[in-house]
């Protein structure tokens, strides 16, 4: 499996535009609609993580778990959603 973060980035802004300004998505929804195998889309998840953090610090997406705001530092584990930040831009 060789799949670049950009190819990451690009699925989690997309999956993102596709859902309500105020709703959120799993990072496996990242993964899974990346790769359909779950022992693949499972390895793919910290991979997933780490593009989401470059996000959050440049303001594009939230990471949340329940109405907490997390830093990027905070999310190497435990469950988290991802929200449009305030530099989302919706293509």
């Amino acid at each position: 499996m060789n799949i670049d973060d950009t190819t990451i980035e690009r699925c989690m802004m997309k999956l993102l535009a596709e859902r309500s300004a105020e709703s959120s998505i799993c990072p496996s929804d990242v993964a899974r609609t990346l790769v359909s195998d779950e022992t693949a889309w499972r390895a793919l998840m910290p991979v997933v993580r780490q593009v989401a953090a470059r996000l959050a610090e440049a303001g594009i997406v939230r990471i949340t778990r329940g109405e907490l705001t997390l830093l990027p530092s905070e999310i190497d584990h435990g469950p988290i959603r991802l929200r449009r930040g305030r530099g989302f831009v919706a293509d």
